[in-house]
Order: C-alpha cells, then sequence, then structure tokens
C-alpha cells in the first residue's frame, strides 16, 4: 500500500454495480438508480449517518457523468469557491456543456448566505447540484434549494452489506489483494456488526489489523477477532446532541415511557446519557411526560418525576443516572390517561378560535359591595354549605353550556 489514501477512498465503487447498499433506493427499479445510469440527474440532497456511502454515491456520478464534476467541502469552502465553479461552468472554451454538477460534502456547513448563493444556478440549471449531509436537510438546507432537489435518505449499512464491501477490499488490487491475509469470514462478520453500520470503521480497523500484524513464517498475515478488537474502535450509538439523532432518540425515549416500555425506556435513556445529553433535559422530558401520559391515572407520577429533577440538579452525573432510570422506569410502568392534556387543548383551542360569552355573573368576584348591585356574586351558592361539599350550579359561560373538556377514561380512579 504505497498510496497514502485510506482504505475506505481506495476501494470506493466507480460503478452502479459495484455500490453495495441502499437498494431502497438504489435498485434496477428505482428512480434514482435510473436517472444516475441515464445520466439525466437533477439536484440531490443525500443524508444518513457516517459511513453510509453518501460519498461513494458521489463517485459513482462523478465516474458515470458526462458533465463536469466539482467537489467541494462545506467546512472548508466559501461563497469564493463556489464563484470559481460557476465562472468555469458558464466558460463555453472550458465546459462546452454549460452545465456541470457540484458536489458538497457537509453542506450543512454552509451558511444561509452561502446557501443562498448557490440557488440562482441550481434553479437555472447551470449547475447540478448534490448535497451531502449527516444532519437532516429540512432543518438545516435552505427550503428553497430543498424545493428544488430530490432529498434522498440513506440507511446505515447492513451486517450483510459491510461483509461484502470487506470481502471486496480483500481481493481489490487497490485494496489488500496484494497481501497474502488469512481471515475467517467469521471474524469479518463480527467486524461487520461492530462498526455500527459505518463501513469506514469496518475498513479503517481491517487496514490497521493488517498493517500493524506481522507475516508469519510462512508469509501469511494471520488476523485474528482479538487483533480486530484491539484495532476497532469502541463501538458507540450514533448520536449527536446537537444534531437529527438528539430528536430521534429522546423521541424513542418518550415514546418508549408512553407505550409503557420499561426496556426500551432505559435504552434510551442510556444513548442519550452515552452520548452527553444533559440530565437535566432529560429530567423535565420524564416530568413533562409523567403529566401528559400518566396524568390522573396515577398522579404520584408527577411527584416522583419532579423530586427526580430536584435530586438530579443537587447530585448530578454520573449518580443521576440512577435517579433518571428509577423516575423513567416508573413512569413507564404507570397506568396512563391524557384526559387532562387533550381537555386543556381544546379548551386553549376554544378560547383563542371562538366567541367563548362572558363568565357568568354570579361566580364573578364582588371585593367591593356595591358591585352587588350591578349582579356581581349574586346568587353564588357556596359549595361547602351542602352535603357532599357539592352543588350543582352553572360554571361556564352560557354560549359553551354542554362543552366537554374533561373526559374520565377507564385508567382514572380518583
Amino acid at each position: 500500500m504505497d498510496s497514502n489514501e485510506p482504505l475506505a477512498y481506495r476501494v470506493r465503487p466507480k460503478t452502479l454495480d459495484e455500490y453495495v447498499g441502499q437498494e431502497h433506493v438504489l435498485g434496477k427499479d428505482k428512480i434514482l438508480y435510473r436517472t444516475i445510469k441515464a445520466d439525466r440527474l437533477s439536484s440531490l440532497i443525500l443524508f444518513g449517518p457516517p459511513g453510509c456511502g453518501k460519498t461513494s454515491l458521489a463517485q459513482v456520478i462523478s465516474e458515470t457523468t458526462k458533465y463536469k464534476f466539482y467537489k467541494i467541502n462545506a467546512v472548508t469552502a466559501g461563497v469564493a469557491d463556489i464563484k470559481s465553479v460557476i465562472e468555469e461552468t458558464k466558460n463555453f472554451m472550458l465546459n462546452p456543456a454549460g452545465k456541470s454538477i457540484l458536489f458538497i460534502d457537509e453542506i450543512h456547513r454552509f451558511n444561509k448566505l452561502q446557501q443562498d448563493a448557490l440557488l440562482p444556478y441550481v434553479e437555472n440549471g447551470t449547475i447540478i447540484l448534490i448535497g451531502a449531509t449527516t444532519e437532516n436537510p429540512y432543518f438545516e438546507v435552505n427550503k428553497a434549494l430543498i424545493s428544488r432537489s430530490m432529498v434522498v435518505k440513506l440507511e446505515s449499512l447492513t451486517e450483510k452489506n459491510i461483509f461484502k464491501i470487506l470481502k471486496m477490499a480483500l481481493t481489490k488490487k487497490e485494496g489488500l489483494g496484494e497481501y497474502n491475509i488469512k481471515i475467517e469470514d467469521e471474524s469479518l462478520k463480527k467486524l461487520s456488526n461492530i462498526s455500527g453500520g459505518d463501513v469506514r470503521t469496518a475498513l479503517n480497523a481491517l487496514e490497521i489489523a493488517t498493517l500493524t500484524t506481522p507475516m508469519n513464517e510462512n508469509g501469511e498475515i494471520v488476523i485474528t477477532n482479538e487483533i480486530l478488537k484491539n484495532c476497532v474502535q469502541e463501538k458507540k450509538a450514533v448520536f449527536d446532541k446537537n444534531g437529527d439523532s438528539h430528536y430521534d432518540n429522546i423521541s424513542a425515549f418518550i415514546k418508549s415511557m408512553r407505550g409503557s416500555d420499561p426496556d426500551a425506556t432505559l435504552f434510551y435513556l442510556a444513548r442519550a446519557l452515552d452520548g452527553g445529553e444533559d440530565p437535566m433535559f432529560l429530567a423535565r422530558r420524564i416530568v413533562i411526560c409523567s403529566s401528559e401520559d400518566v396524568g390522573l391515572a396515577d398522579p404520584q407520577a408527577l411527584v416522583i418525576a419532579t423530586s427526580a429533577m430536584q435530586a438530579v440538579n443537587m447530585v448530578g452525573m454520573p449518580e443521576a443516572r440512577i435517579i433518571l432510570a428509577e423516575a423513567a422506569t416508573y413512569v413507564a410502568l404507570s397506568k396512563k390517561s391524557n384526559a387532562t392534556y387533550l381537555g386543556i387543548d381544546k379548551a386553549l383551542n376554544d378560547v383563542s378560535t371562538k366567541d367563548t360569552g362572558t363568565i357568568p355573573m354570579h361566580i364573578r368576584n364582588a371585593p367591593v359591595e356595591a358591585m352587588k348591585n350591578f349582579g356581581y356574586h349574586e346568587g353564588y351558592l357556596y359549595p361547602h354549605d351542602f352535603p357532599g361539599h357539592y352543588v350543582e350550579q352553572q360554571y361556564l359561560p352560557d354560549k359553551m353550556l354542554g362543552t366537554k373538556y374533561y373526559v374520565k377514561d377507564e385508567n382514572i380512579s380518583i
């Protein structure tokens, strides 16, 4: 391996037939496959987790298109780089086609001004944009660019996909084909598993194992499970507390509590904590869930969740993990009722969109005796003066009589 390029770069596919994975968008009957094959591509936004093949797909397009292909990285590029590409594209001597493909890696790193600089040229067809991002483009990319592009979500590669790529890397001349490597398929499958859907992680580990393992007396490089284990980075859940995965994980955490699944609740809590999520943020989510989803089915859940939030604030990590786990598990195991949540939302909608009338005079306050002359407080029945401390009287405005906001369900006992 005389090249300084890493293995993951050297074995990138050059054709669609070499590309592994993403069959849901690159199957031979899919529109993306057909447009790439026919070189009739429109602007494209690719998003998905690291190592799923976004840049490799752009590489395939660069090898198959008749148009000039430019590649920039939004981390280091700016408006001047965009203008340079556009000037070359519009120069008939340099580019007779009058059109080019611009691949922007990490496009979410471009600010609004930089993204706006692309818009006129994407709109008039001078530039076919291919943007790649690990973030949700609907949050991070200019809406005008989104509306003019095909948005494609790429998934993490499966273990089978990664295993296939590793086998190819071992045989390709530009990969590790010139090395006499002995490795069991079972070891490659384990490596595929612990790479967490990131083929780059798997290829880097295989390359490091090859370079650091001495040949035996037969001239073989024998790579064992133990060697691979020492060469692969510790597997981490895909989690970025400032990115799209933050929202996905917290959504899964809340839905698991709401769905009464304590195992899933603890799993997503662990992912969040391992990814560096703020424990107080998690505590607030538990408090909200205890009221929104448990409610009057078990009012104690709100007490426990609120106490847990105070305890987390006082104690801090790492012990706060135990407090959060206790509160989250309690909420998950509690009976559920969203009666009060639905009730207040319906009431808020009514008061903001309807003429709801006026407050009945008999339940208005009369701090000054003379106000009673105008009907304030007149006819009010004090409930405690009646048996059972209850008496029937009108509380809703005339226009809202008969409206039901609180609908008791089978899980509410009070």
